[in-house]
Formats: structure tokens, C-alpha cells, sequence
């Protein structure tokens, strides 16, 4: 069972390895046609080899898939040359415009506006062609403006499992995100 182990636990590497997007365990289940309880196993047994110190990379779980990504202690000598072209940085405006949505979704654009005081046309289009937002409703009011929120290319950017892995506000931070009224 063992070496039948390690053959499956390869395997499951090999397609992480090979993908460019966290890949969740249905899928996982579904590419290597094995059973969840050996995928299961296998996700471990890389968890407990990845975790050696003579290990380069982590088996990162963002945004309810799996990746192999390099451990983050490591990725600031790395990202000059390995992190994607597309991934300049974002500006001050586009990052205070994501931050509130990220922390007030589902919000609209009227919203986001109200908070931070001054038109967000350009950073909206900016963040959605950059695919860190998405329309992900409409409000219930008169109107029915759309609603918008963070996307899993948002996870990936930040390197989070869930936007509950976001830091914590303290309460003068909460209090810029709020709606006066």
C-alpha cells in the first residue's frame, strides 16, 4: 500500500505541478481518477514533504484549490523575475478601491463612490479587466444597481485561502468603510 501510496501521491504532484490555478479536490479526484481518500492522503503526504526545510515550495491552498507555489519567505528574491508581467502593482487609488470592496462586498459603485469621496469609473474597469473584481449582483433597491466583489484571481494575487483571511480592521480602519448614514 505504501509504494501504491507514493505512486498516487506523484501523480496528484505532477498535476499540481502542471496547472497554473489552484485546483480543488473534485478536481483533483476527477483528473487522476482516484478516490477522494487517497487524494486526500496524497494532498497530505506533499503537505508533511513540502514542509521539510530543504523544500523550496509550499503546497498553498487559495481560494478553495490547491497550488505548489514557492514558500513565501522565499518569494521576495523571486518575484522580480517569476511574478507574472500582469501583476505590476496596483496604484494607491486601484488598491484603496479593492480594499473597500474586499471588506464592504457585495457593494455598488454609487457605494464605493460615497466612501471614497471621488468617482471610481476608472478603477472599476481597471480591477474588473484585471479580473480581481466581478459583478456578483444587483441590490434590492430602487434602480437595482449591481453589486460587485472579489474574485478568486483577487485570492491568488494576495495569496489567500478565503477573503476571511483578510487582516482584521481595527475600529478607526472598519469606520472608513462605512457608509455615513
Amino acid at each position: 500500500m505504501e509504494l501504491r501510496l507514493e505512486k498516487e501521491t506523484a501523480l496528484i504532484e505532477a498535476i499540481l505541478y502542471l496547472e497554473n490555478d489552484p485546483v480543488d479536490e473534485a478536481a483533483l479526484v476527477r483528473i487522476s481518477g482516484l478516490a477522494k481518500e487517497v487524494v486526500d492522503a496524497a494532498l497530505e503526504a506533499l503537505r508533511e514533504r513540502y514542509a521539510q526545510a530543504d523544500s523550496g515550495v509550499d503546497l498553498s491552498k487559495i481560494g478553495g484549490g490547491f497550488l505548489i507555489a514557492p514558500k513565501k519567505e522565499y518569494w521576495d528574491n523571486l518575484k522580480e523575475r517569476y511574478g507574472k508581467k500582469n501583476d505590476a502593482k496596483l496604484s494607491k487609488a486601484a488598491l484603496e478601491t479593492l480594499s473597500i470592496i474586499a471588506y464592504s462586498q457585495p457593494i455598488t459603485r454609487g457605494e464605493i463612490e460615497a466612501i471614497r469621496g471621488v468617482s471610481a469609473d476608472n478603477m472599476m474597469r481597471l480591477l474588473l479587466d484585471r479580473e480581481l473584481i466581478k459583478e456578483v449582483g444587483k441590490k434590492d433597491v430602487p434602480g437595482k444597481p449591481i453589486q460587485y466583489g472579489t474574485t478568486r484571481e483577487f485570492l491568488k494575487f494576495f495569496r489567500l485561502e478565503s477573503i476571511a483571511d483578510l487582516p482584521k480592521l481595527d475600529e478607526s480602519e472598519s469606520e472608513r468603510f462605512e457608509l455615513n448614514g
